[in-house]
């Protein structure tokens, strides 16, 4: 999956919010793959976001060690 520039992209990317329910989650990813500090906790509340949508999920990052850590093998991770 290859987009010259983000208007390319496919219109099923969504905005969600991230409320106290998710950020406890987020923080459960991060404890149960060893990480810690705010340089990881957007990454987690990315990952707790993406591993809450229905199936089959594919995530473009820049990130993929630590999403990998985050996420599994439960999505497709595609680096950007």
């Amino acid at each position: 999956m290859s987009f010259a520039c983000p208007s390319e992209a496919p219109a099923t990317l969504r905005t969600v919010p991230v409320g106290d329910e998710e950020a406890k989650a987020a923080s459960a990813l991060l404890t149960g793959a060893g990480l810690h500090g705010h340089k990881y906790a957007i990454d987690a509340a990315v990952a707790e976001t993406t591993l809450r949508q229905h199936r089959p999920v594919v995530m473009l990052t820049s990130g993929i060690d630590d999403m990998t850590k985050l996420c599994g093998e439960r999505v497709r991770l595609v680096s950007v």
